[in-house]
């Protein structure tokens, strides 16, 4: 199963649009924002996506009423969602995987940093960076093969 994973995208449709377009072209079936997303107008966006749509809410999340009445999976951090075989933690902030009770996890995911990573190991820690591309300059994504699993980071272009 291939697995999107974004975080950061902070209302930039534009980039949000392309970071969909590189799922497609990789066969996602799945993806996960790891927050700050920011507006209910974003989210319209993200649940373009064809397949299944997880979120977690970030720390610039303003109209979490607005976004929870269209999204109807997505949750305040740390959560545990189970996929492709995979127990995958979700937060926004890496410092909020800590507060988890969950054992034997296989991969998290997180943002807010905006600094993409890639930790091999078990669990495998993936932040996607930001795909909003305000702070840095260069937008980024990710994608998990829950075979593996493996992650890439990909440039949004």
């Amino acid at each position: 199963m291939i697995i999107a994973v974004m975080s950061d995208s902070h209302d930039n449709l534009p980039n949000i649009r392309k970071a969909l377009a590189l799922f497609a072209e990789r066969d996602a079936t799945a993806l996960i924002h790891t927050g700050d997303l920011v507006a209910p107008f974003s989210v319209k966006e993200i649940l373009k996506f064809p397949g299944e749509t997880y979120g977690i809410f970030g720390n610039n999340d303003g109209e979490i009423s607005g976004i929870k009445k269209l999204w109807k999976h997505i949750y305040f951090g740390p959560h545990l969602f189970e996929l492709g075989g995979l127990r995958i933690l979700a937060a926004h902030d890496e410092a909020d995987l800590g507060r988890a009770t969950y054992a034997n996890i296989d991969v998290c995911v997180f943002g807010h940093s905006h600094e993409k990573t890639i930790r091999e190991g078990r669990p495998l820690v993936i932040n996607a960076g930001e795909s909003g591309g305000w702070l840095t300059g260069r937008p980024t994504c990710a994608i998990l093969d829950t075979e593996g699993p493996r992650a890439e980071i990909m440039e949004i272009k």
